[in-house]
């Protein structure tokens, strides 16, 4: 019987997926492979609040593949000393893969394509989560897009309403020996913090559950809760995309599916257009592979960050800033692995700009705190914020988290949840709570880090210098 080898990196799933597919179709068996090789991805091997995530997916993978009478087969090493030796002990004749494009991945699978087409493996790699490649996006001078509005207009026109690949029917899997269980793979945090994250099902069905959820009441008010971080006005899509449970193209499928019985209009534009800057991060990545350590915009390499300071870093960190919209979103991402996009928005600008740490601190917190760390939206979302990435947010632009708490919770609910200390102070009060100094005494939440004035007023000089 002929067999190909299907390798699974961060496309855990089995519905949608193009290299699956191809190899059920063209081989009699498969034999599915994960591979543990975090030195190969250097720096960026996934964070802690990443591998509790991964260690549920592969879990829930390997499930789905007992349906077929299969398990997920893992290996532990150099990808292609595991590859070559699985091959050696099935006979696979090809390996099939999704790609993946942060620079260290390019680099390693390129040079493991060349080396199992030297040994006589056919090699087949399909794209993997996004809708299209980044290099069939482009400007009309053929060069890589910097601005999402027109990267968004290029990348619309080229998706179509076409459904999504089933799960192959007649999957069929070869066993392999001596593979390793995912619970040896130590995956789970030493120090379990992860209670909160209980909320989150991973893998292929609970990004399923999750988009059923948000097409079946969230979507059809998406344009004016998505601000909102009191309630699940976004889809909580972001870590099923990142690990591959999920591809935009089930996503846009599935909510047209939804709204196509409603009574009333629903306009999915507003979200599929958000998933078109998740498009647009890996676009960057691909074609600018030093922005998670460099600025997009080199005038930024000569603007006077503060010095780091453990202390400031720490207490931004905990969420004791004294910010309670800031604080907030700290604790809700230390708690559940996730905070909601508005508020990393403020947290980034307070950093970045009012204390004026190097957003390369908090890219860094992020990539270890967050199940949905994606280096290509990580890089994009701090340097846009910071001001020094491509399409950013201008630097004079600094959100002043007051009157975005103001705005955006303004009864208070987001901060009282994670903010229990300031749960009795009325609404008028728990957005600034130092302008009533017996609120703080009662209460024990900490003064400011920082005038949110007098900061942005030196932040604003520091930029006018760069510029000039």
């Amino acid at each position: 019987m002929s067999t190909a080898i299907v390798w699974f990196r961060r496309d855990l799933r089995l519905a949608d997926h193009a290299a699956l597919t191809a190899a059920v179709k063209d081989y009699d068996r498969i034999v599915p492979l994960y591979i543990d090789a975090p030195e190969e991805e250097g720096e960026w091997s996934p964070g802690a609040a990443a591998r509790w995530w991964l260690h549920h997916s592969l879990g829930a993978l390997d499930g789905a593949l007992g349906r077929f009478h299969g398990r997920l087969h893992i290996g532990r090493g150099a990808s292609l000393e595991v590859l070559r030796d699985v091959v050696a002990a099935t006979g696979a004749s090809a390996v099939y893969w999704s790609r993946l494009y942060e620079p260290e991945a390019l680099r390693r699978d390129a040079a493991i394509e060349r080396a199992l087409t030297a040994d006589g493996v056919d090699v087949a790699v399909h794209r993997g989560s996004l809708w299209r490649e980044p290099w069939e996006v482009m400007t009309r001078q053929d060069q890589p897009y910097k601005v999402f509005t027109p990267f968004w207009r290029s990348l619309r026109a080229q998706l179509d309403d076409a459904a999504p690949l089933p799960v192959p029917p007649s999957l069929r899997c070869a066993m392999v020996a001596d593979g390793l269980s995912v619970d040896e793979l130590s995956l789970l945090p030493g120090v379990d913090w992860t209670g909160g994250f209980s909320e989150w099902t991973p893998g292929e069905a609970g990004a399923a559950d999750m988009l059923e959820v948000f097409g079946d009441d969230a979507v059809s008010a998406y344009t004016e809760a998505r601000d909102l971080p009191a309630r699940h006005g976004t889809s909580r899509l972001s870590p099923h995309l990142h690990w591959g449970e999920i591809t935009p193209r089930q996503v846009a499928a599935g909510l047209r599916a939804q709204v196509a019985g409603s009574r009333r209009h629903v306009d999915i534009e507003p979200y599929l257009r958000q998933l078109g800057w998740r498009e647009f991060g890996h676009h960057l990545l691909y074609h600018f592979p030093k922005t998670p350590t460099e600025n997009f915009n080199p005038r930024f390499d000569g603007f006077h960050w503060k010095d780091c300071d453990a202390a400031i870093l720490r207490r931004w960190q905990q969420g004791r800033t004294g910010i309670p919209i800031v604080d907030a979103g700290m604790r809700e991402l230390w708690a559940t692995g996730w905070m909601h996009n508005r508020v990393r928005m403020l947290v980034a600008s307070l950093l970045t700009k009012n204390l004026r740490q190097h957003w390369s601190h908090g890219a860094r917190w992020f990539w270890d705190t967050l199940v949905d760390a994606d280096l290509a939206n990580n890089s994009l979302g701090w340097q846009w914020v910071a001001g020094s990435g491509a399409d950013e947010a201008p630097y004079f632009r600094i959100f002043n988290p007051v009157t975005q708490s103001e705005k955006f919770d303004p009864d208070g609910a987001y901060i009282r949840r994670w903010v229990p200390e300031l749960a009795d102070v009325p609404a008028s009060r728990i957005h600034a709570p130092w302008e009533d100094p017996a609120i703080l005494r009662r209460t024990g939440y900490p003064v400011p880090l920082v005038d949110l004035k007098s900061s942005r007023e030196d932040a604003l000089a520091a930029y006018r210098r760069t510029r000039a």
